[in-house]
């Protein structure tokens, strides 16, 4: 009986071990971040350099779906990406979309249009999707105009861009499929 509950336990040990060291296969909608100045993260040189914005967000892919309009709904809060809520960290002051906004860290949500996409900034942080956005938590709501993409994007994607002499201003370009939205940030 000793021998039966030894080797029970054994079985169950190695079960659990064995368990304990797979993983999940990779994410369709990778986890991205993008940051500004552009290349911050690969060029720093010393540590008195900082970055002025860092965006996480979810890159999902086209995979020949018709995106905005039909898998992304015109007129309806996106969380402009796939999984989690899309947030952006300010390490400064900023002005985006001409309204200012205070450092710190916010989810980033667009209400996507076919001539212009409203960007939202947000006080609610860590959470899924868009489902419990909250309007009367929103900092900054800005729109900016739609472009069409010189060619198609495949994965959702946000970068910034210099948008002048110095790093004070910026461009945060979204866009995937045919479409591509500009933002322009400046910080102080």
């Amino acid at each position: 009986m000793k021998k039966t509950l030894l080797l029970f336990g054994f079985l169950t040990l190695g079960t659990f071990c064995v368990q304990a060291q797979t993983f999940r296969g990779l994410d369709k909608s990778p986890l991205e971040m993008a940051y500004y100045p552009d290349d911050f993260a690969h060029t720093r040189k010393t540590n008195d350099e900082k970055a002025l914005a860092r965006v996480l967000y979810s890159r999902p892919p086209k995979n020949g779906r018709e995106v905005f309009g039909k898998l992304v709904p015109y007129g309806k809060v996106w969380r402009t990406g796939a999984n989690e809520n899309t947030e952006i960290k300010l390490y400064q002051d900023a002005t985006i979309g001409g309204k200012p906004v205070k450092a710190g860290t916010y989810s980033l949500f667009t209400i996507p249009g076919e001539n212009e996409w409203t960007i939202i900034l947000n006080n609610e942080l860590d959470y899924w999707g868009a489902f419990r956005h909250k309007p009367e938590s929103d900092v900054i709501r800005v729109t900016a105009p739609v472009k069409k993409a010189t060619e198609p994007i495949e994965n959702f994607s946000i970068q910034f861009a210099n948008a002048g002499s110095g790093t004070n201003n910026a461009v945060m370009r979204m866009g995937w499929d045919q479409t591509v939205v500009e933002v322009p940030v400046t910080f102080k």
